[in-house]
């Protein structure tokens, strides 16, 4: 019992809106929330300081359900908000939620740009490989073939790997997790956290109704273990129970098996989280029946983040110049006057 006065340690409660939860019964969406909130209080950040900005889409109603400061903004321009938003206030803890059509079609070009640019800032995608929210169009992540309302006759676009182009990107911090793993995704979501700069975590979510199963080889008991690599600093690619492993031809990874008498566990890759060149690897092993997708954290690297960057170079124009007249600024240098 609680003594009078005393003060009480936040809850999920406490981070948790008085909105109605909106989402399709079954949807992944509810997993990825409860994990959010029940996160929150241990990561030790004043609600006040707490903003969750999102763009259109089924997972872009998120802002609605923390209680916490929150933007629904426009289709893809949730990086252009939040950089904005650490760019004016460095001490606000800014996390960006959104799909994979919101982020990676529309918004692809903000992406990009606010993972090179290092903002202080938690990229929630959660792919679903399919639009919700407008009743099932294929996205860019969806697989080649795929039939929808808008690709009857199947895609044939070949789908954009989420990681890839992160890395590609040059972003600092690059994950994956699934909504049915809530152990592991608050494991990896509390490590975008302390992460200093951009971290990009892909979810796998899924839509029950418009692409139910879509990474249920990943997730599900009865496969899991043999189609996925757990990703963890300084230990063996080891998968299946330990009876497989990745490793390592020059760049090409290949399966190998632990049980044979041929390979051992040293002859497995060992990952390294620091490395760009291992990250490169893990993440192209996407799309094939016979490699394992990973899953984990891909890369990750300390560096400075734009908002420092920026204060930094405003101090040392300050210390010059002196603090600026905004008016003068504006009306100097290139100016004319129309007679």
């Amino acid at each position: 019992m609680r003594r009078p006065g005393a003060k009480r340690g936040l809850t999920r409660k406490d981070f948790s809106s008085d909105q109605d939860v909106r989402w399709c019964p079954g949807c992944g969406d509810y997993a990825i929330l409860a994990t959010v909130q029940r996160l929150m209080p241990k990561l030790g950040v004043k609600r006040e300081k707490v903003v969750f900005i999102s763009g259109i889409g089924c997972s872009s109603r998120f802002p609605y359900y923390m209680k916490t400061y929150g933007v629904h903004s426009i289709h893809g321009r949730a990086p252009t908000l939040a950089t904005g938003l650490k760019a004016s206030r460095p001490d606000l803890d800014v996390w960006i939620v959104t799909g994979d059509g919101d982020a990676l079609s529309i918004g692809g070009n903000h992406l990009i740009h606010i993972l090179r640019r290092n903002v202080d800032t938690q990229i929630l995608l959660f792919n679903n490989q399919i639009y919700g929210l407008t009743k099932g169009q294929y996205s860019p992540t969806s697989e080649l073939g795929k039939v929808t309302k808008s690709s009857p006759f199947g895609s044939v676009s070949p789908p954009l790997n989420p990681v890839a182009m992160a890395l590609g990107a040059g972003a600092s911090f690059v994950a994956r997790t699934a909504d049915r793993d809530t152990r592991h995704m608050a494991k990896i979501l509390q490590r975008a956290h302390k992460h200093s700069g951009t971290a990009m975590v892909e979810i796998y979510q899924n839509c029950n109704i418009y692409n139910d199963g879509a990474f249920f080889e990943f997730t599900e008991k009865a496969t899991k273990a043999q189609r996925t690599v757990m990703l963890e600093h300084g230990k063996p690619m080891v998968y299946d129970q330990g009876q497989r492993a990745v490793r390592l031809d020059g760049f090409r990874p290949l399966t190998i098996d632990l049980t044979s008498g041929r390979w051992s566990i040293s002859d497995a890759a060992v990952y390294d989280e620091t490395s760009r060149e291992l990250a490169g690897i893990a993440g192209r092993m996407f799309g094939s029946d016979t490699m394992p997708r990973p899953f984990g954290v891909f890369y990750r690297e300390e560096r400075t983040t734009f908002e420092a960057r920026l204060e930094r170079q405003i101090q040392e124009i300050t210390k010059k110049q002196g603090t600026s007249d905004l008016d003068k600024l504006l009306n100097e240098a290139d100016a004319w006057e129309i007679v």
